[in-house]
């Protein structure tokens, strides 16, 4: 009988740009102790710490986000030493003002989600490998270009001053970009895993949708401006709380539109040239299961971020009453799924309109309630 031979484990799967990877991060966040230590409180001292363990697993484990952060990193670099601590240079050096300052990178990073959806559903329709090959080269270069881009604006917040310098992920305007490349990095890993590239054109219709408000919102509110944050933001909570919640709301709209794949499949639309339903029913499932274990991380933080800011760990604020309404709405799926075996058209259709729920969490209630989280309204 022949012998199953296991896999070798991590560690001796490593090949050298691996621990060159590693080594990187590592020498990045010494150099990041060793000039900004002295700003740092103990929590952003342990984030960093902890950074470079994790970010270099994420990379050990998936070579194409190893490449993007090194990537990242480069063009960040490149566009924070051109500024020379000077923000009027955004309009005087050429690089800075057609490619790498943060509004620039951004702009790019909307137009490359808009030709990355014509290309996958130009290869879905045309049964196109070339078309869909280029939709997904597209796509990883919005990524890298959003990804700059809100690197470059970290910087910048600086440069307007000490005082206002702030992570990216204080306003609707950021954390449309960060929504933007959450799921868009979600979608490249399912990608990888399932080895398909035709649920693209399902996935950037909702980034696409996230990028048309980016812009309008940009153009009609001028919201592209870095502000000062207000008092209730000035807390490392936000650092975690924000980007995690974002996983989650990513998540949640990427089974949404597996689950309109499964749909149109359903009823024969499509049906040659979708993944199998079993594959869009797993990949359903395991974008919520992520999804809700990140939301889940997220409410536990925005509540421990509440008893600091306002004394209390819930007041039933119309955000809070609404992402509640939201973990117990994926939770309920996930029970149906997992203890009662439900599968097939009602779990699609569930996660379809999940997504409606999720968009009034994310953004209907800045839109039409009030509270104290208003400082992100419209």
């Amino acid at each position: 009988m022949e012998l199953i031979q296991a896999n070798p484990p991590l560690l001796r799967r490593l090949a050298p740009l691996d621990w060159a990877a590693a080594l990187l991060l590592a020498l990045g966040a010494a150099y990041a102790f060793r000039s900004y230590g002295g700003y740092m409180d103990g929590y952003e001292k342990a984030f960093l710490v902890l950074a470079v363990p994790t970010f270099s697993w994420l990379a050990w484990q998936w070579s194409a986000l190893r490449n993007l952060m090194g990537l990242i990193a480069l063009l960040s670099l490149a566009g924070i030493s051109l500024y020379q601590g000077d923000l009027a240079r955004a309009e005087q050096v050429f690089w800075l003002k057609y490619f790498l300052s943060s509004q620039t990178a951004i702009g790019w990073m909307c137009a490359l989600f808009f030709m990355a959806t014509g290309a996958f559903w130009l290869g879905l329709l045309a049964r196109s490998d070339f078309a869909e090959r280029t939709g997904s080269a597209l796509t990883w270069t919005a990524v890298l270009m959003g990804f700059t881009g809100m690197m470059v604006r970290w910087y910048e917040s600086y440069l307007i001053g000490t005082d206002v310098g702030h992570i990216p992920v204080s306003n609707l305007y950021e954390v449309f970009v960060l929504f933007s490349l959450i799921t868009a990095l979600l979608y490249l890993h399912y990608e990888r895993r399932y080895g398909t590239r035709r649920l693209g054109a399902f996935v950037l219709l909702v980034i696409s949708a996230a990028v048309g408000f980016l812009l309008w919102y940009t153009f009609s509110r001028d919201a592209q401006g870095i502000q000062p944050l207000v008092p209730a933001l000035q807390s490392y909570w936000m650092k975690i709380h924000v980007p995690a919640n974002f996983i989650g709301y990513g998540s949640f709209a990427l089974a949404a539109m597996v689950g309109v794949a499964w749909l149109l499949q359903s009823r024969g639309i499509l049906a040659t040239r979708l993944p199998a339903p079993v594959v869009l029913e797993d990949v359903m499932y395991k974008s919520i299961a992520v999804g809700f274990a990140f939301f889940t991380i997220a409410t536990i933080l925005g509540a421990l971020w509440a008893a600091e800011a306002w004394g209390t760990y819930w007041q039933w604020d119309p955000k809070e009453t609404w992402a509640l309404i939201v973990w117990l709405n994926y939770a309920a799926w996930l029970h149906m799924r997992l203890t009662k075996g439900l599968r097939g058209a009602v779990l699609a259709w569930w996660s379809v309109s999940g997504l409606v729920v999720t968009s009034f969490a994310f953004l209907g209630v800045n839109m039409f309630l009030s509270g104290l989280h208003s400082y992100g309204s419209l």
